[in-house]
């Protein structure tokens, strides 16, 4: 069997695509902010990708401006002062809005995005709202993945007082990449390994 010119050069040019790509992701896990957050879970397993878990990633959203203020209720002392700027959601349904990440003071914070409307993202960063939850409980609409190896135990069956983290790097454009896990256990932390 003899290889053409032509294979090579198209063996190499897809060698160079997969590298760049696998070099753009490696230099942002360096190079960009990471913070801790809280992570909902479930472990999906498809064929054609393989196991992993499908993370619902907390972000606050405290300061933000929601998209009406009558979806919003913020605590007030007795003159009607306002008690710092934390708020909750009031509203019939979930409010969501497109957003910018930023990480400041180790948390995930998302800060709408006013120029922008719903749908109007590609890269997934809508935040969603939830009825009655406070604004430093929203969440990304759009979860990441994080694989896993095949045999690997199922981090997502927590025990009452259990809690998943993820560790995230956060690139200036696009999704947030989940670099590694814990689980926090009444207070203690324990990193996952999944070899």
């Amino acid at each position: 069997m003899k290889i053409s010119k032509t294979s090579i050069a198209l063996l190499l040019i897809q060698l160079a695509i997969v590298s760049s790509v696998a070099a753009k992701y490696l230099y942002q896990r360096w190079t960009c902010p990471k913070v801790w957050t809280r992570a909902a879970a479930y472990d999906p397993e498809l064929l054609m990708r393989g196991r992993y878990l499908s993370l619902q990633l907390t972000v606050d959203g405290c300061q933000s401006t929601m998209p009406s203020a009558k979806a919003t209720v913020m605590p007030h002392y007795s003159d009607g002062a306002p008690m710092g700027k934390t708020f909750s959601i009031h509203a019939p349904q979930a409010v969501q809005f497109p957003a910018d990440l930023k990480v400041r003071d180790n948390k995930l914070l998302a800060i709408r995005n006013e120029s922008l409307e719903v749908g109007d993202r590609v890269d997934g960063l809508t935040v969603e709202a939830l009825p009655g939850a406070s604004c430093q409980a929203m969440r990304l609409k759009d979860p990441v993945d994080f694989y896993i190896a095949e045999h690997a135990a199922d981090p997502t069956r927590l025990k009452p007082g259990q809690e998943l983290w993820t560790e995230l790097s956060v690139p200036p454009k696009g999704p947030p990449r989940p670099v590694q896990l814990a689980l926090r256990d009444n207070g203690a932390w324990k990193p996952l390994a999944f070899q």
